[in-house]
C-alpha cells in the first residue's frame, strides 16, 4: 500500500495508507535538509559523500553492522517502505538515512550487548523532527527489529508527540499532554495531523 502512495503522490493524488503498519511518512522538516539527498552530504560526522543509511534485512547484515560501529550513543533509524531498518551515526540527519524516500517510522535507536553475548534494542524513540512519526508507527520498528532477531522494550523507550498547529501551521511536540501550540497558544489536536495541509 505505501507503494501505491508514493505512485498515486507522484501523480499529484493524495492519499494515505491506514492499514498494515499504519501510515507512511514524508519528509516534512527544512528543505535545505532534504538537499543533502541529493549532495550526497549528511551534515553527520561522515561529512560530504556520506551515503544513504545502512539496510540491515537480517541478523548476518545486522551483526556486520554493530561489529564495526561504536555505541557509546544511539544511532539515526528508520523503517523504509520495505520495512527495512536503515541506520546511520546518530547526527545523521533522518533524510539521508533514508535517501529522501518515505518511511514508515523514524528515530533514535541504541543497541548493547546482552548477557547471552548477542545484541539487543537498549533505547529507541520517535525523536525525528524530519519525520515526526507518530507513536503508531511503533508496530513496524517491532516487526524491523523481531525480523533481524533483536530483543526490544516492546515500545518507545521515549515517545514524542508532534503536532501541526492549525491555527500558525508550525510543528511542535507536545509536552506533558498539554496540548497547546508553544508558538501561538492555539488548541492542539488531539490525533497526529502534521503532514495535513495547514489552514492557515
Amino acid at each position: 500500500m505505501a507503494w501505491w502512495r508514493v505512485r498515486l503522490g507522484e501523480r499529484g493524488i493524495a492519499t494515505e495508507v491506514t492499514d498494515g503498519f499504519g501510515r507512511a511518512y514524508r519528509y516534512v522538516g527544512p528543505p535545505e535538509l532534504s538537499a543533502l539527498v541529493d549532495s550526497g552530504d549528511s551534515g553527520g560526522p561522515g561529512g560530504p559523500g556520506s551515503p544513504v543509511g545502512r539496510r540491515v534485512r537480517t541478523a548476518a547484515e545486522f551483526a556486520a553492522w554493530a561489529e564495526a560501529e561504536e555505541h557509546a550513543e544511539p544511532s539515526t533509524f528508520v523503517v523504509d517502505l520495505a520495512g527495512a531498518l536503515r541506520l546511520a551515526p546518530r547526527r545523521s540527519e533522518h533524510v539521508v538515512c533514508a535517501g529522501g524516500e518515505l518511511v514508515l517510522s523514524a528515530g533514535e535507536i541504541g543497541f548493547r550487548r546482552s548477557a547471552g553475548g548477542g545484541w539487543e534494542v537498549r533505547t529507541v524513540s520517535n525523536q525525528s523532527t524530519g519525520y515526526c512519526p507518530d507513536l503508531t508507527s511503533w508496530p513496524a520498528v517491532a516487526a524491523a527489529l523481531d525480523r533481524l532477531g533483536l530483543p526490544h522494550p516492546g515500545g518507545f523507550t521515549e515517545e514524542l508527540v508532534f503536532r501541526r498547529c492549525p491555527a500558525c501551521a508550525q510543528c511542535g511536540i507536545v509536552r506533558e499532554g498539554h496540548h497547546v501550540c508553544v508558538f501561538c497558544d492555539a488548541d492542539l489536536p488531539a490525533r497526529w495531523n502534521v503532514d495535513v495541509p495547514a489552514t492557515a
